[in-house]
């Protein structure tokens, strides 16, 4: 059965190491602190104290023998084309799984609408999607936008303001002019075709809709197509 990354993110993050070692030997609590006390178990490779909560991806070892192995994770951004569906389903025409292959099962952070086009993040760390993705982080996407005609001064003070779609008013967001036809766009926020339904609120159609950046992770200079794996400063910016 595939996971879902909001399956990953409701994943129980943290265990109490006594609560792990029990379970694993069917021994007691008491007996669990009286292994973890005298230095048998370790996280990481060091020891800890019996009160010590462990992430579900950290390693643990008894006796120096392994019997949880560290998670390795996998974090990739994407350019994902134009006309591209943002799913993995393959029952659905132009889905991810055309466009992008790797070993392991990866899953997108986010969507775009399949006629938007740039930055996608793909992990099996469920902990990216939670940071990410989830709308109360409140995390910073941008994205450059193109407008079939020329828009006006009070276009961009709209767009900031926030604007009601879907019975929702959009949070207040960053306008940068680019040329008369195109801007920059920085939200905090990922509803559904958001950008395409503020600008046909206002009597705009978009033409054009790239992502650029998710948080401190930026597009660069990816094609169409191409993925590369985070460095690790991108990384540590996605955890923060």
């Amino acid at each position: 059965m595939q996971i879902s990354p909001l399956s990953l993110s409701r994943m129980p993050q943290v265990l109490r190491l006594r609560t792990i070692i029990s379970r694993h030997f069917k021994i007691s609590n008491e007996k669990s602190d009286l292994l973890i006390g005298e230095g048998r178990v370790r996280v990481n490779g060091k020891p800890v104290s019996p009160a010590a909560k462990v992430e579900y991806w950290e390693e643990i070892s008894v006796d120096g023998k392994i019997i949880r192995e560290a998670t390795q994770f996998t974090y990739i951004k994407f350019y994902k084309p134009r006309g591209i569906e943002c799913t993995l389903n393959d029952e659905m025409e132009n889905n991810l799984n055309t466009v992008f292959e790797f070993p392991k099962k990866l899953f997108p952070v986010g969507r775009l609408d399949k006629d938007s086009e740039g930055l996608l993040l793909l992990t099996d760390d469920g902990r990216i999607f939670r940071n990410v993705a989830l709308s109360e982080k409140e995390k910073e996407k941008e994205y450059h936008v193109t407008l079939e005609r020329r828009y006006d001064k009070a276009f961009t003070e709209a767009m900031e303001n926030g604007i009601v779609i879907m019975g929702k008013k959009t949070r207040q967001a960053k306008v940068f002019p680019i040329d008369e036809n195109s801007f920059r766009i920085i939200l905090t926020q990922g509803l559904n075709r958001q950008i395409r339904r503020m600008c046909y609120k206002l009597g705009y159609q978009v033409k054009e809709l790239i992502r650029v950046r998710i948080v401190n992770v930026e597009l660069g200079n990816l094609k169409s197509g191409e993925w590369k794996k985070l460095g690790e400063s991108e990384l540590e910016g996605l955890f923060e």
